[in-house]
């Protein structure tokens, strides 16, 4: 790339750019191509954008980042607090590049004819299973992020789970950010074949310490669900506070499939997370539950779009923010009900916690509905926390600060209850814990 677009973001990642190695496939290299081209004609999106009103990152605009280059000096010890217990599939990105000596399979995916792999690796290997699906669903043509994140396609977890296979231990991706002044975009690829089930668990942490020079996470991650297939989604934003998190997220849902995910934004300093569900056959269902526990000057920006596109489909989603401090956090939900996709049946609830005066959330429920036979409901609240029920507690001998702390927690812990891996659950409860006690 020789292009210079007069912004210093894309300009410090245009120019520094690594030069990919070229792939045998002529498929792979067209879509990096058809990427890089996008890039150029992009722009960085500003609040007069209608999608970006009230996400300002004009402090990511303004500075410069190079592409993350390869840490060789970590040890199994630097990562191992981030382990989970349940998964026996590991796949670890530092910085973007995959380390498959942090990584592990224990032999589960070759005896169970599960693909857990590196990009890299699935290209040349797996090309009949991946290439109908990489970058297909997690488009390019409108998102200057997930063009970057596809121009730069070299690594990436990709998951492919059997026909008729119910893989019983939870697949970690873990992706550890450990270089201030940096960008890096990880990429996930998981295709649950008919009949499948599986759990993934996105999980995005850092090495670094608070306060040190800020870094970019650009990730995508495309799901594909076929015929009767089940998948559980945890994705978990811990990045550092000074940190920049932009996450695209694309699913995929065939006949009589089944999707549950759960995310939650603790970490940078701004994030954006946009997942778009399609309903693509009859029969399918998704629940999509969210959760944003912010504070400082943080801002949390979760945009959302449900489209049920076939008939006797079936969606629910509960997003909550916790907001303290100056902190902002963005909710954009959108549900979509297209001409024909009769006995629709869809709910969508947004609850937002202030816990200070300095505190802010924008909330924006969206139906847009095209059929006459359906059963549709969303509501919006934000507020503060319930005098009643703080006077409640009081009155059993709970001091103010502790009922307020119980109150917050218990309001955050609905949703990380829903986490299928206990191990992880029980970690953001603890983390939950701490961010609500208030000295």
């Amino acid at each position: 790339m020789s292009m210079v677009t007069g912004n210093s973001y894309l300009d410090s990642l245009l120019q520094g750019q690594p030069q990919l190695p070229p792939s045998p496939l002529a498929w792979f290299n067209q879509l990096r191509a058809s990427a890089v081209d996008r890039v150029g004609t992009l722009k960085l999106p500003t609040t007069r954008d209608e999608d970006w009103r009230f996400t300002d990152i004009t402090p990511l605009a303004k500075l410069s980042f190079q592409p993350a280059r390869v840490i060789s000096t970590l040890q199994a010890t630097d990562l191992e607090r981030f382990y989970l217990d349940e998964a026996a599939i590991r796949l670890v990105f530092v910085d973007g590049t995959y380390m498959p000596q942090f990584s592990t399979q224990q032999g589960k995916a070759g005896e169970s004819g599960l693909i857990i792999t590196d990009l890299s690796a699935a290209v040349p290997r797996h090309a009949a299973a991946i290439e109908p699906h990489l970058g297909r669903h997690a488009g390019f043509e409108d998102n200057l992020f997930a063009a970057l994140n596809t121009a730069f396609l070299q690594h990436g977890a990709v998951i492919v789970a059997p026909r008729n296979a119910a893989v019983e231990a939870p697949v970690h991706v873990l992706s550890v950010s450990t270089q201030p002044g940096a960008a890096s975009h990880p990429r996930c690829l998981l295709i649950a074949e008919s009949g499948s089930a599986v759990t993934i668990v996105e999980d995005y942490v850092t090495l670094g310490q608070e306060g040190e020079e800020a870094y970019v996470t650009n990730a995508v991650t495309e799901i594909v669900l076929k015929d009767n297939a089940q998948v559980d989604h945890v994705r978990i934003q811990r990045d550092s506070t000074q940190a920049f998190h932009i996450g695209n997220c694309a699913v995929s849902l065939a006949r009589a499939s089944r999707y549950r995910s759960v995310s939650v934004a603790l970490g940078a300093r701004i994030s954006r997370y946009d997942l778009n569900v399609l309903l693509a056959d009859e029969g399918a269902e998704c629940t999509v539950d969210g959760l944003a526990l912010i504070s400082g000057r943080q801002l949390a920006d979760t945009h959302t779009c449900i489209d049920h596109a076939r008939p006797n489909c079936t969606s629910r989603q509960a997003h909550k923010c916790i907001v303290d401090g100056a902190g902002h956090a963005v909710f954009n939900g959108k549900i979509v009900v297209r001409a024909g996709a009769q006995h629709t049946d869809s709910a969508q609830s947004n609850r937002s916690l202030l816990l200070n005066a300095k505190a802010r959330v924008d909330t924006k429920p969206q139906l847009e509905i095209f059929a006459d036979d359906v059963k549709c409901a969303h509501g919006a609240t934000v507020g503060q926390l319930d005098n009643e029920e703080l006077f409640y507690l009081e009155s059993r001998g709970l001091s103010g600060l502790a009922a307020r702390n119980l109150l917050t927690y218990a309001f955050g812990a609905e949703i990380i209850d829903r986490i299928p891996v206990a191990s992880l659950k029980h970690r953001l409860e603890q983390t939950v814990l701490e961010q609500t006690k208030r000295n």
